[in-house]
């Protein structure tokens, strides 16, 4: 009996590997009593800048959950997994049954399914990958203020009450296990330790939604009673002293932000290049870059603004004051000797009141100061006057 396999509403004779093209969707339906294996690959697109945070998902949809798959590089890869796992005898209760897969989107990947019930696949090409992006985004920040949050008590305090929320569920699971015998526990763990754990992590991941959903009250008095106890703790500690301390949790903190921006991209070669980037401008000397900006002003100058009339009073009104305050601060201050001062002034009277908040000029010399002005631009209208009758004549 034929299993037929329907790809894009067309009918094709049952085959063991399909090369998939991008938004292109396969339904599978086998034989009946007849555990059915496909292959399914992805020959990738030769290596481009263009295409580096691009994203290839290849996505499985059984609504009964009852098939196994297995991963390789090449068909002949899957093949030889999918024979050598029914050659040997395996304990293996739980299955893991992830249902979303990232290929390599410049060489070829492969997944093969093993399942006698129907199911779907479908291959999305993701052309620029947003969550890639934001890896790259956050390894660089991580990397670059490293020296900052190391020493930045806020971060400091937020780090620690996330692990100390994380690390409860670690602690549930030690006292939990101080329930059972000591000798049966051993055995059990080294029968299906790891699958056990694997199995309820992801139940735990796949269920996460509905937890949140149905035990919303539980969980937010779980993680702020966590998250309070975690702040205690820090807070009796206190922040990190210790220059080592720091020198280490600063690189813990630029590794983390280089892996980030290396698995930010599978284009390994252009991830890789964006690290020796990163390296390169944060270890570069300063000297160097002063080196560069005094030539680059040097060759480029900038441009100079000349003030206009208004901006040149404006700017003459203000630090006139800023420096009469300034004579007055001075003047009133121990440093300066106020009787010498006084032997080389004329008029002491009017210095005295000049540092008690009164004009440094009087009303007779602005006066005077004002018909000068009124002079002057008159004298210079004349003058204007005669050159233009000159060049008239």
């Amino acid at each position: 009996m034929f299993s037929v396999v329907l790809v894009n509403n067309f009918i094709f004779s049952k085959g063991d590997t399909f090369f998939m093209q991008q938004a292109q969707y396969i339904e599978h339906v086998p034989g009946k009593n007849k555990d059915d294996f496909q292959i399914y690959c992805y020959k990738g697109r030769p290596k481009s800048i263009v295409y580096i945070w691009q994203s290839i998902s290849l996505q499985i949809h059984s609504p009964s959950n009852n098939f196994v798959y297995y991963e390789g590089k090449s068909p002949e890869e899957v093949k030889k997994e999918y024979l050598d796992h029914h050659s040997r005898w395996m304990l293996n209760f739980f299955t893991w049954k992830q249902k979303a897969f990232k290929l390599d989107p410049f060489g070829v990947s492969c997944i093969g399914i093993s399942s006698s019930e129907f199911y779907s696949i479908h291959l999305n090409v993701i052309r620029v990958d947003y969550w890639k992006i934001l890896s790259l985004i956050t390894g660089v920040i991580l990397f670059l203020w490293a020296d900052r949050l190391s020493v930045n008590p806020i971060f400091y305090y937020l780090c620690g009450i996330s692990f100390g929320i994380c690390a409860s569920f670690l602690i549930l699971i030690y006292f939990f296990s101080k329930l059972f015998p000591k000798k049966p526990m051993v055995y059990g763990v080294a029968v299906c330790g790891w699958t056990v754990g694997v199995y309820f992590a992801q139940l735990v991941w796949e269920n996460m939604q509905i937890i949140l959903l149905n035990y919303q009250m539980y969980v937010a008095w779980y993680i702020l009673g966590t998250g309070l106890i975690s702040f205690i703790v820090c807070y009796r500690w206190g922040p990190v002293t210790n220059q080592r301390t720091k020198n280490l949790i600063r690189w813990t903190l630029q590794g983390v932000g280089l892996l980030a921006v290396f698995f930010s991209s599978h284009f390994q070669e252009a991830a890789m290049g964006q690290v020796i980037i990163l390296l390169t401008l944060h270890n570069f000397p300063d000297k160097w870059i002063k080196m560069t900006k005094t030539y680059w002003k040097r060759k480029f100058p900038p441009k100079v603004r000349l003030l206009t009339n208004d901006e040149y009073y404006q700017q003459g009104v203000r630090e006139t004051t800023k420096a009469l305050e300034d004579l007055r601060k001075y003047c009133s201050s121990p440093e300066c000797n106020q009787w010498k001062t006084a032997l080389k002034l004329k008029d002491v009277k009017r210095f005295a009141s000049f540092i008690e908040g009164d004009s440094h000029i009087s009303d007779d010399e602005i006066l005077e100061y004002e018909t000068a002005i009124q002079s002057t631009d008159l004298t210079d209208e004349e003058d204007m006057f005669t050159d233009d009758e000159e060049l008239t004549d």
